[in-house]
């Protein structure tokens, strides 16, 4: 999970939480345990849409041009904002939804090209299809997507 709102105004700041299965509703519930007690929003046992976004939702966001890139990074890293974090994030989670958390820094496949700017309309159109598909809960689908080289996070990185 990736980026909250309600930190820093206007801006979606790289941040993780808890998620859940809710059986009853069929849905994912977002926790954020960091600020239960606290006034940043009304339920933060159950964040509404919007006060949180995973990376594909806002990869997705962002590539339909409701939402500016620039408004999405790491508080107190300026290097870290933008198109390139969003990309990262999106990869990042899709790591998850395969268990494999790794740390926010961690960085494989065209990762550090795309904060180099150098990746092009093909890496875009490949997070088009991550973020689609770690919004689909299709297990095998988010599974083949992973087992993709650029995606998957290399055996050096995991031990």
């Amino acid at each position: 999970m990736r980026f909250a709102s309600y930190f820093v105004p206007g801006s979606f700041v790289d941040h993780w939480v808890v998620e859940y299965g809710y059986s009853t509703d069929d849905r994912w519930v977002r926790v954020d345990p960091e600020i239960l007690g606290f006034e940043f929003v009304s339920k933060p046992e159950d964040l509404t849409g919007g006060e949180f976004l995973s990376g594909g939702e806002a990869w997705t966001m962002c590539r339909q041009g409701t939402a500016d890139p620039s408004r999405f990074g790491v508080d107190g890293a300026p290097h870290a904002w933008g198109i390139a974090e969003v990309r990262g994030n999106a990869i990042r989670d899709l790591a998850a939804l395969n268990k494999v958390e790794m740390l926010p820094w961690d960085e494989w496949g065209r990762m550090r090209a795309s904060y180099d700017g150098q990746t092009g309309p093909d890496y875009d159109d490949l997070l088009d299809t991550v973020a689609a598909t770690s919004a689909s809960n299709d297990v095998a689908a988010i599974e083949q997507m992973y087992a993709i080289d650029d995606l998957a996070v290399p055996e050096s990185m995991l031990v």
